[in-house]
């Protein structure tokens, strides 16, 4: 294999950045000489990776006409940027489906290979993006089991790798440990908070939760809420009573009791350290409404998705109430026959997940491919 391969990589959010990293990371283990650049952000800049740009300016609601003005314009200079000056031998695309789909048609124009690594939720909704899919990627890692059939189906060529949490997640933290960390009481039921890893879901869920804590609070007495502020947001982003923690979501995931989410990875997240949750998300009417019209399954959870069984409770735009949210928390915390059935869900999904190979079987995709495999 020549010395001057290249590769450029895509994200747009912060998970996509830390997934792109681990991948790199493996890269660099298998083979050190490949030239590495990126739109990315700090996961990615840690592990040395150029930045040609930075995602602050893509992570951002997708349907705002600023945010669609910032991401035609960054594409633009991505896409110019590749065909004339980087010239890579392979470009792959990390999650952030809205934006990746749309670049992979003009990267494709300028016939440089692409790889999808984690790709948009097809089989969940929008399956016409199927087209998009096979017309321009070249080839599509699959981190679910059951998307490697969905693909070779639909004529995609296609490898599953494993899903990348296996590869990031870090020994769950007992509480006594976290509470001694963070000054808490281990005798008192921990309940940790997330209102999501974005500024527009903050907007949408932060009062939503902050008020079930309350409820919960008011009513249960001898308990204590956690609030985790994403690494990639503002230390100010919201102000609360409660206790704030920023950069320690592994920890807080792991010892919790119970959780409050914002529906996303994080979902899968706190099923792998078997801690009982709720999900609940809302944003406006009018995203909700498309969400309706381009689903084609019902439920929202990863965790429900995967398992095909409605193990954690989902409150989902006008379900997502202050009131649903504690009612089903207090009943959790105060039915243990409750509890433990959901946590035997999430052992059950657990074990569905444990064989998986991660951010090494993409890095030796890549590499076959750059080998010419």
């Amino acid at each position: 294999m020549s010395d001057n391969k290249k590769l450029f990589i895509i994200t747009g959010d912060y998970s996509g950045d830390k997934h792109a990293s681990n991948v790199v990371e493996a890269l660099r283990e298998k083979f050190p000489n490949l030239i590495i650049e990126a739109v990315g952000g700090i996961n990615l800049e840690k592990t040395g990776v150029k930045l040609f740009s930075n995602q602050d300016k893509m992570n951002t609601m997708g349907l705002t006409l600023k945010s669609v003005l910032n991401h035609i314009l960054i594409g633009k200079k991505i896409v110019d940027y590749l065909k004339n000056e980087f010239k890579p031998d392979l470009v792959l695309l990390i999650d952030y489906g809205a934006f990746n789909l749309q670049i992979s048609k003009h990267l494709k124009k300028a016939g440089l290979k692409t790889f999808y690594y984690i790709p948009p939720q097809v089989w969940a909704s929008r399956k016409w993006r199927l087209k998009t899919i096979k017309k321009n990627i070249d080839k599509v890692l699959t981190i679910f089991p059951f998307e490697k059939k969905f693909y070779d189906e639909a004529g995609i060529k296609s490898s599953y790798v494993g899903h990348p949490l296996l590869n990031e997640l870090p020994k769950p933290t007992a509480k006594e440990e976290f509470c001694a960390e963070f000054n808490l009481d281990p005798n008192k039921k921990l309940i940790g908070v997330f209102p999501g890893s974005r500024k527009f879901e903050i907007k949408f869920l932060f009062k939503i939760f902050e008020g079930a804590a309350k409820l919960i609070e008011k009513q249960l007495g001898d308990v204590q809420f956690v609030f985790s502020k994403s690494e990639n947001l503002p230390d100010d982003i919201y102000k609360t009573s409660y206790k704030t923690i920023k950069g320690n979501n592994y920890k807080l995931l792991s010892a919790s009791d119970v959780l409050i989410l914002a529906s996303g990875t994080v979902a899968l997240e706190a099923a792998l350290y078997e801690t009982p949750m709720i999900i609940s998300y809302k944003g406006p009417f009018l995203f909700y409404l498309i969400y309706l019209l381009v689903r084609t399954i019902k439920k929202a959870c990863l965790v429900n998705i995967i398992t095909n069984k409605d193990i954690v409770p989902e409150f989902l735009m006008y379900d997502a109430t202050s009131k649903k949210i504690s009612d089903e928390i207090i009943l959790l915390l105060s039915d243990e026959k409750h509890y433990n059935k959901q946590k035997e869900g999430l052992i059950e999904l657990k074990n569905l997940m444990l064989n998986e190979k991660t951010a090494d079987s993409a890095a030796d995709e890549i590499i076959k491919e750059l080998k010419g495999g």
